[in-house]
Parts: C-alpha cells; structure tokens; sequence
C-alpha cells in the first residue's frame, strides 16, 4: 500500500510550475516577519513586494482550489483571488494574517462558484473530467479524484501537503489552522486515502 511518501511523489508530478518555485522562495525566509513586512510594504505603495506575497502564498490558494473546483477553473481563479486581494489589501486587520485572510477568500470563490454554476453540482465534482477518461489517467491523477472525494478538511490539508509539498508547519502556519489540527487532517486523511486506494485494482 502506498506509504506518504510514494503518494507525494506521485501526487508532486501534477503540481504546477508556478507553486514549486514558490515553494523554493518559502524555503530561504522566515514566513511570519516576511509576511507583515511585504504586506506593510504593499500598503506603504511598493507593489513590487506583492509579487513576493504571489510567490509565497500561490501554491496555498491553488491548493485550496484544486481541493475544491474542477482542474480547469483553478488557474484562472487563482491570477483572480491575488488580483481581489491586492485590491481589498487595505482591509485586512493584521499583516501576520495575510496566509488565512487570502486562504479564506479562495474557500468563498470556490463556494461562489458552485452556487453559481448551473449544472449539477457535488463534492467530487472536481473529479469528473478525469472519471470521463479513466482509462488514460496516470496514477498521480486518479489519487488526485480520490482526494477529491474525501471530506473537505482532510481534502484541502491533502491536497496542501502532497500536491503543494508543504509541511505540515507550513500548512498551520498559512492557513491558521492549529499544528494539532494539520496532524489529525493528515492522519485521518491518509487513512482514509489508504482505504480507499485498498479498493482500487491496479494501485497496490
């Protein structure tokens, strides 16, 4: 049975380009100084310093997203959540909670969208497209459709930790969720994962 780090492997294949130099930038700062100091500098008027926000957070609103929509929507909703977000910077109340305040913004777009849309919609819808070709999916692809069918607190902290590559810290700290509550989400996600991958020929 697939272990985490074999799911990462396969899962980190689907991820975008754009997310894992971001990725790389987390890696070189302390994220919470950095964090209130880009976003002072924003509204101090340096735009420049909202491009190293983009840098920062993108991977965590595409994860958010691709927990939530189907693949094609994301990135277009994720160039749209940054651009909302530089627009109402303003109103956010304190600069260390720029990771939850812009993670927040993309769970209601996501809700949002499906309000909006006129066909039927589901928890997995996101994984429809996929099911339509399963017969040429990759591996990486059809954990992807399974995550989408898990709960949504396990399905976003997944989605976070083996599509975007975060730690679980990383996730706490972004998402303002407590360390305790990334490790349940991730526990029982995994667990829930595994059993479902247990039922799926041609994955064990």
């Amino acid at each position: 049975m697939y272990e985490l780090e074999a799911t990462a492997d396969a899962l980190l294949m689907t991820a975008q380009a754009q997310p894992s130099i971001a990725k790389r930038s987390v890696e070189s700062i302390t994220e919470a100084a950095t964090e209130a100091a880009l976003v002072t500098a924003v509204l101090a008027g340096d735009r420049d310093m909202f491009g190293r926000l983009y840098q920062l957070y993108a991977p965590l609103v595409h994860g958010v997203l691709l927990a939530r929509l189907p693949r094609s929507e994301v990135e277009d909703m994720v160039q749209d959540i940054f651009l909302h977000a530089y627009r109402k910077l303003n109103t956010l109340r304190d600069a260390h909670a720029f990771g939850p305040w812009i993670a927040m913004i993309a769970r209601n777009r996501a809700m949002d969208f499906h309000r909006r849309s006129r066909d039927t919609v589901s928890v997995d819808e996101c994984t429809a497209d996929l099911r339509s070709v399963e017969s040429s999916m990759t591996k990486a692809e059809e954990i992807l459709a399974i995550i989408c069918t898990l709960p949504d607190a396990y399905r976003e902290t997944l989605v976070l930790r083996l599509v975007e590559g975060m730690t679980g810290p990383e996730i706490a700290a972004r998402t303002g969720l407590t360390p305790t509550s990334v490790r349940v989400n991730l526990h029982r996600g995994m667990k829930l994962l595994r059993a479902k991958l247990g039922f799926k020929e041609g994955l064990l």
